[in-house]
Order: structure tokens, then C-alpha cells, then sequence
């Protein structure tokens, strides 16, 4: 692709390199920020720089937030003896699309994968189990990504949460073993939070 101008040439690189965008599609978006005036386009690129400088990582729950506590931890209407373990934010936002969650959230950062060189020591195990130990958690729902790393992730943290009175359980399996949490449809994902089952069960039946 030639360009006779250096400048929408980065522009289109820069676009390119977000997940899912070609150089065709990075050149119809530059060229349509072109074609607004310089307020919009700056008013595009100041939102960015601002996300970026201002977002921070909720304290107690590792969500994303405008603030030290995200909206989620900050309302009082959820219920708070229920913890749903995701492995990312955007496991939150899938959840959360569904209307049928109403308890507290917390983000393990990813799962446990040693190919990848991911152990126990890289997620936000500890933080979980410092919530634990407050005593009014009663039920933890782990909503991994069925797959061999999320199934290995539940399975490690539901050993180093034995000694605590809290129930677990694991979402149904409504949602196909391999795969990802964020891409199941609502429905589907709503089903699996609201039928989940004991965890010792799912042993059980493996």
C-alpha cells in the first residue's frame, strides 16, 4: 500500500496494529477522521491519551476504574456474600451483559499456564484470598474459560481456599469445554452463572 503522505502512513500503521484491524480497513478509518473537523479528531485523540493516563486498577477487585474502587465494589445493591472469579475484565463486561449476576467480582489476571510461564505467584490469588479472610464471603463462583488452563487455575485455587467456610462453584457447562468465557453468547453465559453447580461435584463427575 503506497502513501503519498508520512503522516497518514503512521496513522494507518498505528490503527493496524489494534486486534482485528487491516491496513484497508486502518486507511478508511484514518480517512475518516480526515474528513471531520480538527475539534472531533483532537477531541478523538485527547480521549485516548486521558484513558490511558487515568485508568487505574480497582484495590480490591483488579477491575478497571476511574477511581482506587470501581463502580461495581462501590455499590451498595450487589450482594456481597457472593464472588464471581473471572480470569479477565472482559470476562466482567460478558457477565455483566447478561443481567443475571448481582453479587462482587474479582480478576485473577489470567490463568494458571506453564507454557506460558504463568504460575500461581503472576495472578491475584493472594489479594483473594486476603477477601476470603474477611469472613463475609460465602460463595465463590468460578467463572473460568473451561479449558485445560482454566480447569488447572480452578483447581489450584479451590485447594488454597479449604480451610476457609465458603462454598464453590463452577459455572454449568453451557458453555463448550475450550472455550473463551467473553465470546459465549448471553444467553448461554447467563444459563451457566445462574445453573451453577458445587465444584466437588464437577469432580465427582470428570
Amino acid at each position: 500500500m503506497n502513501f503519498s503522505s508520512k503522516l497518514i502512513e503512521d496513522a494507518v500503521d498505528s490503527f493496524s496494529s489494534l486486534p482485528g484491524i487491516g491496513k484497508k480497513t486502518a486507511l478508511r478509518l484514518v480517512l475518516h477522521l480526515m474528513g471531520q473537523s480538527p475539534q472531533i479528531t483532537e477531541q478523538f485523540a485527547e480521549t485516548l491519551v486521558r484513558m490511558r493516563r487515568n485508568i487505574k486498577e480497582c484495590r480490591q477487585c483488579h477491575n478497571i476504574s476511574d477511581a482506587q474502587v470501581c463502580n461495581i465494589c462501590n455499590d451498595t445493591h450487589r450482594q456481597d456474600k457472593v464472588l464471581c472469579v473471572v480470569e479477565s475484565i472482559r470476562d466482567i463486561m460478558a457477565i455483566e451483559d447478561t443481567g443475571q449476576y448481582k453479587g462482587r467480582y474479582h480478576v485473577l489476571g489470567g490463568v494458571i499456564s506453564p507454557i506460558e510461564g504463568i504460575g500461581p505467584s503472576d495472578l491475584n490469588i493472594n489479594s483473594l484470598i486476603e477477601r476470603i479472610k474477611g469472613g463475609e464471603i460465602k460463595e465463590i463462583i468460578m467463572a473460568i474459560s473451561p479449558t485445560i488452563e482454566g480447569d488447572t487455575t480452578i483447581f489450584y485455587v479451590s485447594k488454597q481456599l479449604q480451610e476457609f467456610e465458603v462454598s464453590i462453584s463452577t459455572i454449568a457447562r453451557g458453555v463448550s469445554f475450550g472455550g473463551e468465557l467473553e465470546y459465549a453468547d448471553e444467553l448461554t453465559l447467563g444459563r451457566s452463572i445462574v445453573t451453577r453447580v458445587p465444584y466437588k461435584n464437577t469432580q465427582d463427575n470428570s
